[in-house]
Parts: structure tokens; C-alpha cells; sequence
């Protein structure tokens, strides 16, 4: 387990933030009581919090040929047919992991291939698990094509607290299952487009891991 880079420059702003109330407080109050150690102890608490949203865990990849792994912690919200407006402008099965504060924000290449589309879209900041929120809220579109020319599209959806979508792909580039995609800070969700004869090994409300659940298989 590491911390993401993402979070360097958040976890310094919060240690300092922290370091500046306790110091402002005992400058005040010199005088030691029990609020004085209830405050240090929220301190720690919340700034462990922070250190720990922006963990990266290091996993093996459970994926392979035609394998489509998951891309993020979390659980899954939506299993549907949908249309989908903005690349494929048809019918995709949808799938929709919500992912909480306490879940790992990293995201990840679903599948093996090569980048062929990538655009970020602002827009509002509902509650992630709104089915409105994969087109209205902020948000950042990546298509993968495979080599065997199938195409699978990674949404990134900023939830109602997060304010940023980190996405490291450049069109044109090859990338591999499992390396980063990118990072969402705070509660989000990631939608997969997927072929409408894709192969399903996962079912709604179930609790799934970044690189080891699968969750289906190419036709």
C-alpha cells in the first residue's frame, strides 16, 4: 500500500491546516484541559482520514485475453441496456460502480488496447449514484478499442463532494489492463459502455475490487 501522488499536495494543505489550529488554539489557551486533547485527537483523526482516502494499493491484475476487469472499488449501481449518446450514439450494456469516500479512488484500464477517443466534459455535482449524473455531472469519456477491434468506453463521473477528475490518457496510445487510467477525489463513480453481447460475471449491489473482479467477457 502507497500513497497516490494526487495526494501529496492535498495531504500537506490538510497537515498544515491542522498544524495552524492547534497552534492557534494553544496560542489562546495555553493552558492544557481535555478539550485541548480532544482537539488533537480530531486532528489526527481526520488528517489519518485523508491519508487514507489516497491510498493505492498494490494488486496483481486478474485479467486477460477478452477478460474485462473492473476499474474501481465500489459497488455496482446499475446493470442496464442504455443508449448511449456521446461516441457510440447506440444500445451498450451500462455498468455503474458507486464509489464511497472510504473506497480507493484509483481507476484503472478495464481491457488491453489502444486510446481512441478522450474528452472532458464540467457540468454539475449531483450525488454520483443518480442515474442523471453519468451525463450532467462533470465528467471525463475514454474509449479503448482492443486488438481485436472492440470498443469499450470508461466514464469518469465526479460525485456531489468531488471537485477534480485526474485522467492520464492521450489519444493515440497504447495502454495496458490494469495500469492507472486516473484518480477521482472524493465519492464518484466510473460507468463502463460495453458491447451488447458482452458476457456479464457480476450482478447489481455487488461489492467489487479494482483489478481482481471481473467483470465480464468479450464475445
Amino acid at each position: 500500500m502507497t500513497i497516490h501522488k494526487e495526494g501529496y499536495k492535498t495531504i500537506l494543505i490538510v497537515f498544515l491546516f491542522v498544524a495552524a489550529v492547534i497552534l492557534a488554539f494553544n496560542h489562546v489557551f495555553p493552558v492544557q484541559t481535555w478539550f485541548h486533547w480532544l482537539l488533537y485527537l480530531l486532528g489526527i483523526v481526520f488528517l489519518i482520514m485523508i491519508i487514507r482516502f489516497f491510498r493505492s494499493p498494490l494488486r496483481k491484475n486478474n485479467g486477460g485475453e477478452n477478460i474485462i476487469v473492473c476499474p474501481a472499488d465500489g459497488k455496482v449501481v446499475v446493470i442496464e441496456r442504455t443508449i448511449e449518446p456521446e461516441f457510440f450514439k447506440d444500445e451498450r450494456i451500462q455498468v455503474s460502480i458507486f464509489m464511497s469516500a472510504a473506497n480507493v479512488h484509483v481507476n484503472w484500464f478495464p481491457v488491453c488496447g489502444e486510446i481512441i477517443y478522450y474528452h472532458y466534459h464540467p457540468g454539475k455535482h449531483m450525488v454520483a449514484f443518480s442515474p442523471k449524473s453519468s451525463l450532467q455531472n462533470e465528467r471525463a469519456t475514454t474509449v479503448i478499442e482492443t486488438s481485436d477491434k472492440k470498443r469499450i468506453l470508461v466514464r469518469q463521473i465526479a460525485g456531489a463532494v468531488a471537485r477534480r477528475i485526474k485522467c492520464y490518457p492521450v489519444v493515440g496510445e497504447p495502454v495496458t489492463q490494469g495500469e492507472e487510467l486516473g484518480f477521482i477525489k472524493f465519492g464518484s463513480r466510473v460507468d463502463l459502455l460495453l458491447p451488447i453481447n458482452t458476457k456479464l460475471e457480476i450482478s447489481l449491489n455487488q461489492r467489487v475490487k479494482g483489478k481482481e473482479t471481473i467483470i465480464g467477457r468479450l464475445a
